[in-house]
């Protein structure tokens, strides 16, 4: 069995939750591969890197790999502008970038790509068999949405079912509870409505033909 490692490159440590959607990706385009997922904590370091050429370097240099992927929030910037701050970092490291680069750019916050599995965000707030109406927003708009981790934080809230003491508990691990929600989606499918989804994918299949990775 052939193996891939990757690195992702985040704009914070909450952001790490994309590494089980781009796992799906890769693992939906190369079945029979080995997919190791490597997230470059750079925080940890006595003296993190703070331009992006510099992180690009040092994540690189700590987490070597076959395949970087760079993320950044849109937030209030055009996604294209995003892509492009991207391009201009790799190119601003020189000849060091010798992998290919894949840019991550949710329209607006990474949260918006986890507002979609009702039962799997049920399980994540610890309330499996909860009835209350979630009211989750349509894939057609998730994109638009202002805030969608304050979005995403409040249907968790709602969907624990917790009051009171258990609330401010739950609100207090809620990081914790979006990154286990991460984990408990198996399917990402539904996402392929996006256009900054189907814009990733498409970049993970035009790299696997460019570099060969074929199918086993």
């Amino acid at each position: 069995m052939t193996e891939l490692r990757y690195t992702l490159l985040s704009d914070g440590s909450s952001d790490r939750m994309l590494l089980h959607i781009l796992t799906w990706l890769l693992s939906s385009h190369l079945s029979n591969w080995a997919i190791q997922a490597e997230w470059a904590n750079l925080g940890k370091l006595p003296q993190p890197p703070k331009t992006l050429p510099d992180k690009i370097k040092t994540s690189l240099e700590l987490y070597p790999c076959d395949l970087l992927f760079v993320h950044r929030d849109a937030e209030n910037e055009s996604r294209n502008k995003r892509i492009s701050e991207i391009h201009e970092a790799v190119k601003q490291t020189g000849e060091f970038v010798r992998v290919p680069v894949i840019c991550v750019v949710p329209i607006r916050m990474t949260e918006a790509w986890l507002l979609f599995d009702e039962n799997a965000i049920r399980r994540a707030a610890e309330n499996p068999n909860g009835r209350q109406s979630l009211q989750l927003p349509n894939l057609s708009i998730i994109e638009q949405l202002p805030d969608p981790k304050n979005e995403l934080c409040q249907i968790l809230r709602q969907a624990s079912g917790f009051t009171g003491r258990r609330l401010k508990q739950f609100k207090a691990r809620e990081r914790e509870k979006i990154q286990r929600l991460a984990e408990l989606i198996d399917d990402f499918s539904q996402l392929n409505v996006l256009s900054a989804f189907q814009a990733l994918d498409a970049d993970i299949r035009n790299v696997i033909q460019t570099e060969g990775w074929k199918i086993e």
